[in-house]
């Protein structure tokens, strides 16, 4: 009895062997298949164009493009529903601040300054960057970004 168990043993060491020896090839295979495939992209302007990914964080800079979007419409929203309502209060309707100017005639010509939408943009301005900076300070994500050596 011992030796059909041996003989048994040793036809599932053999065929265990054999399959990581295929295992083994497949892989070795697959190995040679991507350094070849990498060489031939090596000299490419494709190997540059990586190289120009992964060196600039132009993966980094895209997410943080997205973010940004989609931050800079929030506010924009923001600004319109709370602040916007507040300059009205302050100042009357937006478009009559925007509409405000004043005529200057020097030697029979006339100039009309429209300094109402400057300051209207500039309140609007001001406003975003308010709470652009609120929204950074008091979420404190100024902390995430890594200080540079």
């Amino acid at each position: 009895m011992k030796s059909s168990e041996s003989t048994k043993g040793s036809k599932v060491s053999a065929k265990k062997l054999a399959s990581k020896s295929v295992k083994a090839a497949a892989k070795v295979a697959a190995l040679k298949e991507k350094k070849i495939v990498s060489a031939a992209i090596k000299d490419t302007h494709m190997a540059g164009f990586v190289n120009f990914i992964r060196e600039q964080g132009v993966v980094g800079m895209a997410v943080g493009l997205a973010i940004g979007t989609a931050a800079g419409d929030t506010v924009k929203k923001l600004v319109t529903a709370f602040i916007d309502p507040l300059v009205q209060l302050v100042v009357g309707s937006q478009q009559g601040l925007q509409s405000a100017s004043f005529t200057v005639e020097v030697a029979g010509r006339k100039g009309e300054f429209l300094y109402g939408a400057f300051v209207s943009s500039l309140i609007t301005l001001i406003a975003v960057a308010f709470v652009v900076y609120a929204i950074i300070h008091f979420l404190k994500l100024d902390k995430l970004d890594k200080k540079k050596d």
